[in-house]
This record gives structure tokens, C-alpha cells and sequence, in this order.
């Protein structure tokens, strides 16, 4: 056996260190879809905050005239129409699946949009799940888009390899959280968009503080943030910080997101636009 010198563009063997260019799994778009920039939403874990994120940057970015949309990809814990108060089934005719549209026109697919009943379970296995995400990339016509969002599930699993493998993604955004998890999370996640050789855009740490009604105080609920050291370790720019509030969290149980004022997410859109421009 001859010596491997990892020189893999010119070898026919199919050694342990040959590697497979990601960009060679790409799958196309509906041949009516219009797709401009593709960015993941990701994390280490669950429970972080990657849909509201998700959410609120299609419409920070949506009120900035951009054609925003998101895919649902967390196909086993969809809540990407229950923020934005979709209750509709996505409409399918002739030419294919066409997404469901929120109030202030943002496009919106998700398994929830196809189920007869919100609150069915999704019992499928992983490759089924991976599927089902390439066809909501395939097989949905989206019309005129500058920034798809897609919402991942957490961890680096299946639908994960598949969104990286077959979606042409611009960038993701790490979510994360201020605890002492947060390192491992961010780690998870720069180690993966490493392997997949796609960019990452920044961090994006939610529930970063409680603001005391009566004095104004920031109280620390999570412990003390550590996004900026960590970030700065990994040379990210902290795109957003997001602290806990009552009112948001009304507004996502209503359905009514698109009602929300807050700012905390022009940053990160500023960013966007700077480094993934659609003009």
C-alpha cells in the first residue's frame, strides 16, 4: 500500500483521511423558488432560544423591507408557526407546496403547517426526518426571498449533516445561553460549521438578564454572561443580547411575535446585511 500524502484532489483510493467536499450534496431549490441568502440558527443544546431567535430576525429584517422567511427544520419540536400565530395547513397544488404566509408577509414552513392536529406527535426516525427537511427545500416554491432562516433542532445529528450538506448556507448564528455551559455550546457548534466549511456569522446569547420592574436592576438569573470572552476566544462578534421579558414571552404564547419592539436584535441584522449584502 502506498503512503496517503493527504493530497486527496488527485487520488483515486478511498482511504480513512479523504474527505468529502460538503458543497458536492448540495440539493437544488424548487425551479420557482428564488432564494437569496440561507442562514442557520443553531446550538450545542436545546432549550436555548433558536426559534424565538429565528423568528425575531426574520422580522427585524422583515420591517427593514427584506423578504425574510423561515424554515422550521426542528421537525420533532416545531414552534415556529405557534410564534407567529399560523394555524393554516400549507397549500400544495400543480407546481408544488407553497409556504404559509405570517401577517406582515413572512414566509413560513413547517411539519406543523401539514399536520391534521397541532399537538401530533412526529414518531419518525432520523433519516425520515432528514428527509423531510430536504423537501421543505425542494419541493416548497420560495418566491423572492432575501434571508431564509432555518430554524434547527439542537445537537449535530442528523438534520444538522443534512441542512449543511444540502442547503447552500451562507452563515449560521450561534445561540447560546449565560451559563457555564455556554463554552461547550459555542465549541459544538464552531467545531461542526468547521468540519461543514460554513461561516459563522456571530453569537447570539438569549435570556441574558431580568430587568427588576421597580428599580430598573439587571438581575443575573442565569449567572453572570461569559458570551463575550467566549466569543472573543473564538474571534465571533456577540450579534445580539436578549434578557428575559414577560412581555416577549406574552407575545410568542399569542402568536402576535411580529408585534414585538424591542431592539435587541438590530445589531445583529446590521451585521447581516453588512456581511451577507442582497443588494
Amino acid at each position: 500500500m502506498s503512503e496517503c500524502n493527504h493530497d486527496c484532489s488527485n487520488c483515486a483510493s478511498k482511504c480513512g483521511e479523504a474527505k468529502q467536499d460538503p458543497k458536492s450534496f448540495l440539493e437544488a431549490p424548487h425551479e420557482l423558488s428564488h432564494i437569496k441568502k440561507v442562514i442557520g440558527v443553531v446550538s450545542g443544546k436545546g432549550g436555548v432560544g433558536k426559534s424565538l431567535v429565528s423568528a425575531l430576525m426574520a422580522v427585524t429584517l422583515n420591517r427593514r423591507e427584506r423578504k425574510t422567511a423561515v424554515l422550521d427544520a426542528d421537525i420533532t419540536g416545531p414552534s415556529i408557526p405557534k410564534l407567529f400565530g399560523i394555524h393554516e395547513k400549507a397549500k400544495v397544488d400543480a407546481l408544488g407546496c407553497w409556504p404559509a404566509k405570517t401577517r406582515t408577509g413572512i414566509d413560513i414552513m413547517s411539519v406543523n403547517l401539514l399536520l391534521e392536529n397541532d399537538t401530533d406527535p412526529v414518531a419518525w426516525r432520523g433519516p425520515i426526518i432528514a428527509g423531510c427537511v430536504k423537501q421543505f427545500w425542494q419541493e416548497v416554491i420560495w418566491q423572492e426571498v432575501d434571508y431564509m432562516f432555518v430554524d434547527m433542532p439542537p445537537g449535530t445529528g442528523d438534520v444538522a449533516l443534512t441542512v449543511f450538506q444540502s442547503l447552500p448556507i451562507d452563515g449560521i448564528i450561534v445561540v447560546t445561553s449565560p451559563q457555564d455551559l455556554v463554552s461547550m455550546i459555542v465549541e459544538k457548534a464552531v467545531k461542526l460549521a468547521t468540519m461543514m466549511n460554513v461561516p459563522i456569522l456571530g453569537i447570539v446569547e438569549n435570556m441574558s438578564w431580568l430587568e427588576c420592574p421597580d428599580c430598573g436592576k439587571k438581575i443575573a438569573l442565569y449567572g453572570e454572561s461569559h458570551v463575550a470572552e467566549i466569543a472573543a476566544n473564538y474571534h465571533l462578534p456577540v450579534l445580539a443580547q436578549i434578557p428575559i421579558q414577560p412581555d416577549l414571552a406574552r407575545q410568542c404564547d399569542l402568536g402576535v411575535i411580529e408585534s414585538y419592539e424591542g431592539s435587541f436584535m438590530e445589531g445583529a441584522a446590521d451585521h447581516i446585511e453588512a456581511v451577507l449584502p442582497v443588494d
